[in-house]
């Protein structure tokens, strides 16, 4: 029995334990919050999210003791909102991860460092590339629980293990598949949540379906020449781990990101809608790392740009949204 600790009680980390025990891998589930875990522990359910799906707990252990999480599992997967990463591992030595693999299930970048959640396990607690991997979709949590058919791309600069983590997701609704560039993967996973933002941002304020259609399109060249900045290697970016990520990120209602955007279109502040949510919405603090990383970089960016000057320096977004509309093609 493959041994997995999941880091994280929100919606993808329930959507990821109820995969994993299903296909009977043993699940030693952290949640920060006790209470939960006691929840979970009597009525086989996360009660914040996702509850509808109920768990074996022979094959489930929810537990708020994080190092005997880590310590029981052979894989360990990262399911926090990047700017809790710090503060959820705290508590956990250097080596706490030496000899296992982690996974980042996490669609974001450290904040004020800038560097994906992958450089900051290796900076930290020396974890190398051969041992980390990333979950990309397109899928979404929900759809997860509905068992509606879903796929994965697991990004790795070792396809072996890469494989071997497939292995574990493959089910009568999911199916995943290995890509080598993990690099690429994962900052178009951040990028993704900053165009969702933008999409959002368009249809709260009206634009309709023809805008949208342009603005993803354009997304696409802006997140190729991001990458091309970063790491120029050959990539197909029309895959399903890049566009198809991206267009169900953009497009789904399930997408927190697309919500929080059409908000902030509708009138809200940021701290109104981020209250109201009560979710993270991984693209707001995401813009911010972007848009720092491309001061050095100076790449074209419009649309990350606009989604920073409304988030951040609190320009309004139909007089933004005027401005990038003819910076679009």
């Amino acid at each position: 029995m493959e041994k997995v600790a999941i880091l994280g009680g929100g919606s993808w980390a329930t959507a990821l334990a109820k995969i994993l025990s299903e296909n009977k891998a043993r699940v030693h589930w952290w949640m920060r919050n006790k209470k939960d875990v006691q929840h979970l522990n009597q009525y086989k359910h996360n009660p914040r999210y996702l509850s509808q799906v109920s768990f074996d707990l022979g094959y489930v252990e929810p537990s708020a003791e994080i190092q005997s999480v880590v310590a029981a599992a052979d894989w360990v997967i990262l399911a926090v909102p990047a700017a809790f990463v710090q503060q959820a591992l705290t508590d956990l030595r250097e080596d706490a991860f030496a000899g296992k693999v982690v996974v980042s299930a996490v669609k974001g970048m450290i904040p004020k460092q800038n560097i994906l959640i992958t450089e900051y396990m290796e900076r930290q607690y020396q974890v190398p590339n051969s041992h980390q991997l990333v979950i990309a979709g397109p899928c979404h949590a929900e759809e997860v629980a509905l068992e509606k058919q879903s796929y994965l791309t697991i990004g790795s600069h070792d396809i072996p293990t890469a494989e071997r983590f497939c292995g574990l997701l493959r089910n009568r609704y999911v199916k995943a598949n290995p890509l080598d560039d993990l690099d690429g993967i994962e900052y178009c996973a951040v990028m993704k949540n900053v165009i969702a933002l933008a999409c959002g941002i368009a249809r709260g304020l009206n634009y309709g379906d023809n805008f949208q259609a342009v603005l993803v399109s354009n997304a696409m060249f802006e997140i190729e020449r991001f990458l091309d900045a970063m790491m120029p290697i050959h990539r197909d970016l029309s895959g399903s781990a890049y566009l198809g990520d991206l267009l169900v990120t953009a497009y789904s209602q399930f997408s927190r990101n697309r919500t929080f955007g059409n908000m902030i279109g509708h009138g809200y502040t940021v701290k109104s809608a981020q209250i109201e949510m009560n979710m993270v919405a991984e693209g707001y603090y995401a813009v911010q790392s972007i848009f720092e990383l491309n001061k050095q970089l100076k790449v074209s960016m419009p649309i990350t740009n606009a989604v920073y000057h409304i988030l951040y320096e609190r320009i309004s977004p139909a007089v933004e949204f005027e401005i990038l509309k003819d910076k679009l093609k």
